[in-house]
C-alpha cells in the first residue's frame, strides 16, 4: 500500500532534516481512467486523485514528478490539461534535484531519486487508495 511509502517518507524527511520529498505518479490507470485513444489524452480522474493532487501541487515541502511513457506530443496536452485543472508536476520522468554524489549513498545518473511511487503498476489501486491519501493529508 501506497500510504506506508508515504509515511515512511515523511518519517525520514524529518529525520534527516530533508526539505523535500519526492512522489513519482503514473497518469494511466493511477491518476486518469485510460481512454486508449491516440487521438486524445484521457481527462477522467480516479475518485480524490483531482484533489489529492491539487492539494500536494501548493506544498513546498513536495515535489511531484509526472512519471509516464506517453509520448511527448501527449505529455505537453497533459501538462496543459494538468495546469488548467490546478495541478503542476515539478518534473516530468527525472528527478533533476537529487543528483549524484561520488562519496554518498546511492547513484542517481540513470535512476532518478523517488520518495513514493504511485503507479498502478506498483500495485497501486486508483479506485481504492486515493481516498486514503486524501485522509491521510486531512483534505
Amino acid at each position: 500500500m501506497v500510504l506506508r511509502a508515504i509515511k515512511n517518507a515523511f518519517k525520514l524527511k524529518e529525520n534527516r532534516g530533508w526539505d523535500r520529498i519526492y512522489f513519482a505518479i503514473d497518469l494511466h490507470s493511477t491518476v486518469v481512467k485510460p481512454n486508449y485513444s491516440t487521438d486524445s489524452i484521457p481527462t477522467e480522474f480516479y475518485p480524490h486523485s483531482k484533489e489529492v493532487l491539487q492539494a500536494l501541487t501548493k506544498r513546498d515541502d513536495i515535489a511531484l514528478i509526472m512519471w509516464t511513457c506517453s509520448h511527448p506530443h501527449e505529455i505537453v496536452k497533459y501538462v496543459k490539461f494538468f495546469k488548467d485543472m490546478d495541478i503542476v508536476f515539478d518534473h516530468i520522468n527525472k528527478n533533476p534535484e537529487v543528483k549524484t554524489d561520488v562519496n554518498g549513498y546511492g547513484n542517481y545518473d540513470d535512476k532518478p531519486y523517488m520518495s513514493a511511487i504511485i503507479d498502478d503498476k506498483a500495485g497501486f489501486d486508483a479506485d481504492t487508495e486515493w481516498e486514503g491519501i486524501k485522509e491521510y493529508f486531512e483534505l
